[in-house]
């Protein structure tokens, strides 16, 4: 690899240090490497790059950020089938898998073509109010219905390939795949799969029940989540969220349709531990 692009999150990387590292770097090495500083749109948020910013030649995308930066770059960049490798600013960085102190070695692997790569899958999601389709997006990670605004739950009806699977009162509903299982989906006591897997996870947000548990299903399934009536005349506020970015108010009796997307994400694998490896490692930090 000769030909780079890199993207930072300047929240992560304070003063931009890492960033100027990897490009003085590269640069030494005969690279190119154009970067592009993320930029907040409104408070807390950050807006990325667009794939149009990225150059033909890009063999590697750099991320320099956390999970959830790496995981906004690939949705902006889905479409060019480059592959991303994450460099760890962040915490827990299960998705973005080089620390700083391990950046050059990395590097110096990519230039030198010692590098594998992953295929990750994605969701698509449909919202349909009655028969029109009014937005439609994909994730990476999850797709989540959830409550907005007044403390309330929700009273949903999920449907796989067209089958009454259950009905639930609860904050909302997870719906990750086995690269986003180690975020929300985790967090709410869903189960950890293995990132190479073809699952698709529904996982109900603390449920008002006592035998709630989550629901693992082939990757070739496709899930219709109901919004309905909790009680009557209940106050009703609900959104559908893409990879906590995208997101779409909800209205009763609005479906939101999941299901396995033919886009997929490629992930620059150069450690050559294992995910159980890493997860050991990631379980047993204090």
């Amino acid at each position: 690899m000769r030909h780079f692009f890199i993207i930072t999150n300047p929240y992560k990387d304070q003063g931009l240090a890492t960033t100027k590292e990897i490009t003085d770097f590269l640069s030494s090495q005969g690279c190119s490497c154009p970067v592009k500083i993320a930029r907040e749109i409104r408070p807390g948020s950050l807006t990325y790059t667009d794939a149009a910013e990225v150059p033909a030649q890009t063999e590697c995308i750099l991320v320099l950020g956390g999970d959830g930066t790496l995981i906004e770059a690939a949705r902006d960049t889905v479409g060019l089938g480059i592959p991303l490798l994450g460099i760890n600013l962040g915490s827990l960085g299960f998705l973005a898998e080089v620390e700083t102190a391990g950046v050059r070695h990395a590097l110096s692997l990519l230039i030198a073509d010692q590098y594998q790569t992953e295929e990750r899958m994605m969701l698509d999601g449909r919202l349909f109010r009655g028969a029109q389709c009014m937005d439609d997006s994909y994730a990476l990670n999850d797709i989540v219905i959830t409550r907005s605004g007044s403390m309330q739950i929700i009273h949903f009806h999920i449907y796989v390939n067209g089958q009454f699977l259950n009905e639930y009162n609860a904050d909302g509903v997870i719906l990750s795949t086995p690269t986003g299982s180690t975020g929300y989906n985790m967090s709410a006591g869903g189960p950890i799969v293995e990132p190479g897997a073809r699952l698709l996870v529904i996982t109900p947000i603390c449920p008002h029940t006592l035998n709630s548990r989550s629901v693992v299903l082939s990757g070739e399934d496709e899930v219709v989540v109901e919004l309905a009536a909790w009680k009557k005349d209940a106050p009703f506020r609900a959104e559908v969220n893409f990879d906590g970015g995208h997101a779409v108010l909800l209205e009763m009796g609005d479906r939101i349709m999941v299901s396995r997307s033919a886009r997929t994400v490629r992930i620059v694998k150069i450690s050559q531990v294992s995910f159980l490896e890493a997860l050991h490692k990631k379980m047993s930090e204090k």
